[in-house]
């Protein structure tokens, strides 16, 4: 099987870079200066989550961008359309690449996002978190199976004007077989061989991850907790290259 290969969405968004986004998983600024340090540059984005961000507010996507770095800003906006409309909005002002709002905020809420983004932040949807499996849509009264629910979502973001989703690996298919060619698919729940599952549940390696089609992967522990983080960003940009068994 060949390496999947899209063009078209390279040339709409050449920030793709070597495809790697490491999450900064970091209780505060200092740790994740220190982060940054150890990955050496090598990943070609980051993404700051809701715990960095609550510890030192909009300032650190700000400065991150001021220092020429592409940014993911994962916040999973989920609320009423006006409030998050005026949320992404601000976040826009901050520079960000990428912004996560969550599809099951509906349409409405998807499309006022999409409008609030303005031209250079992409909005990407936010299908089933890969920390759930089969048992837990149960509990929360979604319906299942996860992929049918995923490719419904995917399919509201795509009428919503989203420029992406983020899914796990084990939907990127599904997802690819509906979606324009330019739609970007970013999956987190991507561990290299061998690696701790942690609380996530639907994983895949990277090489499996860009086989099926997704344009980025979001890797966090495994680079945190890495004895040498660029070394272990490096092996996982080669194996996303296909340079590697």
């Amino acid at each position: 099987m060949g390496w999947y290969t899209r063009p078209v969405a390279e040339r709409e968004f050449p920030g793709v870079g070597n495809r790697l986004i490491a999450a900064l998983d970091a209780p505060g600024r200092a740790e994740a200066e220190a982060l940054i340090g150890a990955l050496g540059g090598v990943p070609s984005w980051i993404k700051l989550g809701l715990e960095l961000f609550c510890a030192e507010g909009p300032s650190i996507v700000a400065d991150h961008v001021a220092r020429g770095r592409h940014v993911m800003l994962d916040l999973k906006l989920h609320d009423i359309p006006e409030t998050v409309a005026r949320a992404t909005a601000r976040v826009a002002q901050l520079g960000a690449g990428l912004l996560t709002v969550h599809a099951g905020g509906g349409r409405a809420m998807l499309e006022a996002a999409v409008k609030a983004a303005g031209p250079t932040m992409k909005v990407l949807a936010v299908t089933v978190l890969t920390s759930l499996d089969e048992a837990d849509l149960v509990d929360i009264g979604a319906t299942g199976p996860i992929a049918a629910l995923v490719q419904k979502r995917a399919e509201l973001a795509i009428a919503a004007g989203c420029a992406g989703v983020v899914a796990s690996p084990h939907e990127v298919a599904v997802i690819r077989a509906i979606a324009p060619s330019a739609f970007l698919i970013v999956t987190p729940g991507v561990r290299p061989a061998g690696a701790a599952m942690g609380d996530q549940k639907r994983v895949m390696t990277p090489k499996q991850a860009r086989l099926a089609g997704a344009d980025l992967v979001v890797v966090g522990r495994p680079l945190r907790d890495a004895p040498d983080p660029a070394a272990a960003a490096r092996a996982i940009v080669a194996e996303l290259a296909g340079e590697q068994a």
